[in-house]
């Protein structure tokens, strides 16, 4: 690669690094030779081609490789392929993952986990190798495409000798007709070659006479939009780890109650779960009379609420809007800007989810007001009658540790213990405390009798009947999506085909020929691809022009 001046003897200033002039492809280093040229990006200097470079420029180089970008692209792929062996932590519900692959794959489930695998494609080094194809992308097209944008912009109509001579289609011989008296005028003779190639499609421009004549540029643009598809495809992909840009999970709508869509500001009411089975009689011959219950259809009824405000307010109950609702069955989900909400499956699982109650006199039956004790989220104060109940804690899932201080087992309301401060008539100015358990069995169990003192003696927290209590018979099991960079990816893909297309159906060919003394005709021509349809465009208009050649007798080396 020269390091000095790179001044053309056509006076055209080319970049260190140039192969051939950008103006008339003389090659720069003449080295005497008849091969054909090595027209790739019409040997214009590439930054990537520097002989000293600097640390910056390295890596330009790194990711200006295509030997690079394709063993990232290998890397990539192989790493997707480990990400299918086991299933995605995303894809299944309620599962500690760890115990998860240990159950279900053994030691190989556990090593996949604690590789990380389990989570392969939100990964943090799945998305730098998928950035670092993007980078691979956007350098490799700059490095290549404005030195080639710059050599095709100024070529000039005459072309060196050489240039022409060395191209792989080729042709010499003489305008004039033979056997002729007279001698044929080179621009009159090349104004018919224009109008010739000009039916074939070519744009053709004539100087001094010489002549350009070029049809199908646009396709050599081809390969780079298709990195900009796959570039706009890779920023799409990353986009999905932008919180609320990309969700797929599975999150379980206890009946009747309103659950947070989580990274979202979208709460979702199961207002009512129902399920059909098919009778005995719709059922296949060979499972009649066995008892099983085949659901025939089950549907979600759904309420989406947006959150206005206080959403994230310890204490405060959250301000919700609805916006939307929907029965959910199978394939025909929920759909509001872009946030779908399918039926995946559902789960018996009865819950008390609330329980309208009142005091009462254990002497005289008397009941005074009553009011609803909810197990998800009470209310902190209550009124019943000439008594104020304050909440002063709950437990949804009561128990006992070691010391006998109650805790809870879990968020889930299996046996929803609440502890109020009650005051009222007869009670001390500070109140009185009382334990009350929603369930029976839970009474007996933690004999709640004898946590209250003795206005617990004489009162009781109690509902008049199983009508007071609200039940949840179902869990419905939704799969949430949101995907709002998919648009940017189907664009992307879109705008790959369009590349793809481009390059496949179209070929850039360029057709060069002057006219030196004495009528000397040397014709040059190059294309990216289908040389055989070049060689018969040319051979098709030299024949037009009275020059009878066949189409494999112009290629370079064979004698004319």
């Amino acid at each position: 690669m020269l390091l000095g001046n790179t001044k053309c003897e056509c006076g055209h200033q080319n970049h260190v690094g140039t192969v051939l002039c950008e103006a008339c492809g003389k090659p720069v280093e003449d080295d005497g030779g008849t091969a054909p040229l090595e027209m790739r990006y019409d040997g214009v200097a590439r930054r990537s081609q520097r002989k000293n470079p600097s640390w910056l420029d390295q890596i330009w180089n790194f990711f200006s490789s295509v030997r690079n970008a394709v063993i990232l692209i290998v890397i990539t792929l192989l790493g997707a392929v480990l990400g299918t062996i086991y299933p995605q932590e995303n894809t299944f519900m309620n599962v500690d993952p760890a115990q998860y692959y240990a159950d279900n794959y053994g030691t190989l489930g556990t090593i996949y986990y604690r590789l990380g695998l389990s989570h392969t494609y939100s990964s943090w080094w799945f998305e730098l190798l998928l950035v670092m194809i993007g980078a691979s992308l956007v350098i490799c097209s700059l490095d290549r495409v404005l030195p080639l944008y710059r050599a095709l912009s100024k070529q000039k109509i005459r072309k060196h000798p050489d240039f022409i001579g060395r191209q792989r289609v080729v042709y010499s011989g003489s305008i004039d007709i033979p056997d002729a008296q007279a001698t044929r005028d080179p621009k009159e003779w090349i104004g018919e070659l224009q109008a010739q190639l000009r039916k074939k499609g070519y744009r053709v421009q004539a100087e001094d006479n010489a002549l350009l004549a070029e049809k199908n540029r646009f396709s050599r643009w081809g390969p780079y939009i298709n990195h900009i598809g796959l570039i706009i495809f890779l920023l799409a992909v990353l986009l999905r780890g932008i919180p609320g840009w990309y969700m797929d999970q599975y999150i379980g709508f206890l009946e009747g109650e309103v659950t947070r869509i989580p990274d979202t500001p979208y709460f979702l009411e199961n207002q009512k779960f129902t399920v059909d089975f098919y009778s005995d009689e719709e059922m296949p011959q060979k499972l009649r009379g066995q008892g099983r219950l085949v659901p025939k259809m089950f549907k979600t009824k759904a309420v989406l609420y947006k959150c206005t405000a206080d959403c994230d307010e310890t204490g405060k109950a959250p301000v919700l809007q609805e916006v939307a609702r929907h029965d959910i069955i199978v394939n025909d989900p929920l759909d509001y800007k872009g946030l779908l909400a399918y039926q995946f499956d559902y789960r018996e699982t009865p819950q008390i989810m609330a329980v309208t109650v009142s005091l009462k006199n254990k002497q005289t039956g008397e009941r005074f007001g009553s009011f609803k004790l909810k197990t998800h989220n009470p209310d902190s104060s209550y009124t019943s009658g000439p008594y104020k109940l304050e909440l002063k804690d709950y437990f949804p899932d009561f128990g006992l540790n070691e010391k006998g201080i109650p805790f809870t087992k879990s968020n889930t309301p299996n046996a929803p213990a609440y502890i109020f401060l009650i005051k009222g008539p007869g009670l001390p100015d500070n109140g009185e405390i009382y334990v009350y358990f929603a369930k029976q069995i839970d009474k007996v169990n933690f004999s709640q009798d004898k946590l209250n003192g003795q206005f617990g003696q004489e009162y009781e927290i109690s509902a008049s009947s199983m009508k007071d209590v609200e039940l949840a018979n179902y869990t419905s099991y939704l799969n949430i999506r949101v995907d709002r960079a998919m648009p940017y990816i189907y664009s992307g893909a879109i705008i790959f085909m369009i590349g793809v297309v481009m390059g496949l159906y179209w070929q850039h060919r360029r057709i060069w020929l002057r006219i030196d003394e004495g009528n000397r005709l040397l014709l040059g021509a190059h294309t990216n691809k289908n040389w055989y349809g070049l060689k018969k465009d040319v051979s098709w208009a030299l024949s037009q022009m009275g020059i009878a050649v066949e189409p494999k007798m112009l290629e370079n080396g064979v004698k004319n």
